[in-house]
């Protein structure tokens, strides 16, 4: 009929699955994607649910949001074509509470859910998001708790002059299993950091350390406002001092 606009169809939002492994995790825990994959394949078949797509984070950290992964499905479920994104627990997702709330506001205001399928859970009801929130502040508690005792045992061993894996912190170098003062390193720092506190610029400060003919510990030849940042912010510089 002339005049009448063709009635437009709704395009069914899609299931996927969603995996992230780091580093980290393939060399401590072993959890592979591929695992993940089975893991989620199988639990969307006892449910009946058809997963068009896996999205992966290879060696990607969940400390923030900025992955590609992450910004493939955050992208789908804002557009409305993925209704369900079914992940096998929720640390793969996040490990911040500040993330996790800004996804679940995403995923509530696109009508879409979340699934978790080692801790059974589904944000579409209201008591799936409150046990996933609850889970959600656990598990921000237990990496800034771990990260705590990590950087107190490291200070601990910096206090005590013992050699600690990772890099010599700058105005030291290391003899057998202690740190020792470096003395040329050690007047730059002195200096880097009386300049730096009488308001002189990153810059400045490095082309002062250029000129002192001081090199940083990164295995560079040249000093940058970034090197400079690093040797007055250091915990590492700090602790050992």
């Amino acid at each position: 009929m002339r005049g009448r606009k063709a009635r437009v169809q709704p395009t069914e939002r899609t299931t996927v699955g969603y995996v992230r492994v780091s580093t980290l995790d393939q060399a401590e825990n072993g959890v592979s994607l591929d695992a993940q994959e089975s893991r989620i394949a199988a639990y969307a078949t006892a449910l009946g649910w058809q997963v068009s797509e896996i999205i992966r984070d290879a060696g990607e950290s969940a400390k923030s949001l900025k992955r590609p992964g992450i910004a493939k499905v955050l992208s789908g479920v804002q557009a409305g074509a993925i209704g369900r994104v079914i992940t096998l627990k929720l640390d793969r997702v996040t490990r911040s509470m500040r993330d996790l709330s800004s996804l679940l506001d995403v995923f509530a205001k696109a009508d879409a859910s979340l699934v978790s399928v080692s801790e059974s859970l589904d944000t579409q009801s209201a008591a799936g998001r409150l046990v996933v929130n609850m889970l959600g502040v656990v598990a921000e508690w237990e990496r800034l708790a771990i990260g705590e005792r990590t950087a107190q045992a490291l200070a601990h061993k910096r206090r005590c002059g013992k050699v600690y894996s990772g890099r010599t912190p700058f105005g030291y170098h290391r003899d057998g299993d202690k740190l020792v003062g470096d003395v040329a390193q050690q007047r730059a720092l002195a200096q880097a950091r009386s300049m730096h506190a009488a308001g002189a610029s990153l810059r400045q400060i490095a082309a002062r350390l250029e000129s002192l003919g001081v090199k940083p510990n990164n295995g560079g030849s040249k000093w940058y406002a970034q090197s400079v940042k690093h040797i007055l912010t250091s915990k590492m510089t700090s602790d050992a001092a």
